[in-house]
């Protein structure tokens, strides 16, 4: 398998994070694949933010969750940008996108729109959370699912496997060649994160990892993602 460019949340070393000026940007830039967040609006819409709340990324304050998508177009995320939902970014680019859910109740959520729009083939879904990558597995036959992780050890490889998972997205910080040999021997894809210096980068070609994301698309320009 070639090996990956995953841009974090677009490229949010350069743009906002999460928008849509973020996200064509990644595709601009050559990524293979953009990462994204979703929540839960208070009206069910499946909004592209990474916290529970909209205070570090927007001029409004409060959780996402208590706020209609009508309240959080309202805000600017940044740039004059405006909070995208699911769907407008599946028609602002054309890239392979990795969605990360926060919950059970947004696997529910994105399993519909999956369903209705035919994205097996596009959408990979991933989650910090094992029930909510059981849960989109079940409910979206087929579908290519990753567990994340930041503080783990061997363990992470077992939970992968019992959630049903193809792919570990491990902090390349605490990433060590024993869990990186258990996750090969259960046939697991490792995509490391987030590789935004040399010294990361050479890491990821040192353990031979399928890919990496990254906030910064002049990685992928430069060609230092080449072997």
């Amino acid at each position: 398998m070639n090996f990956l460019t995953i841009g974090h949340r677009g490229v949010m070393g350069v743009e906002p994070e999460n928008t849509l000026r973020s996200f064509v940007a990644a595709q601009q830039a050559g990524l293979d694949v953009i990462e994204l967040d979703l929540h839960l609006s208070k009206d069910g819409a499946l909004v592209v933010m990474h916290d529970t709340d909209v205070d570090r990324t927007t001029d409004g304050t409060g959780p996402i969750a208590d706020k209609t998508l009508a309240e959080l177009r309202a805000l600017d995320a940044g740039r004059g940008e405006r909070v995208p939902v699911f769907e407008e970014v599946l028609e602002a680019v054309r890239s392979p996108l990795q969605a990360e859910i926060k919950d059970v109740a947004a696997a529910r959520a994105l399993a519909e729109v999956m369903a209705q729009k035919d994205l097996v083939s596009r959408v990979e879904v991933s989650s910090f959370h094992d029930d909510a990558v059981a849960e989109i597995a079940r409910l979206v036959p087929g579908v290519r699912t990753a567990l994340i992780a930041s503080r783990y050890g061997t363990d992470i490889v077992d939970r992968a496997v019992e959630a049903g998972a193809a792919t570990v997205c491990l902090n390349i910080r605490r990433l060590t060649l024993e869990v990186v040999e258990h996750a090969r021997k259960a046939d697991l894809r490792i995509i490391g994160w987030v590789v935004n210096t040399q010294d990361h980068l050479r890491l990821v070609r040192a353990l031979q990892l399928d890919g990496a994301t990254t906030d910064y698309p002049e990685i992928k320009r430069t060609g230092r993602f080449t072997a």
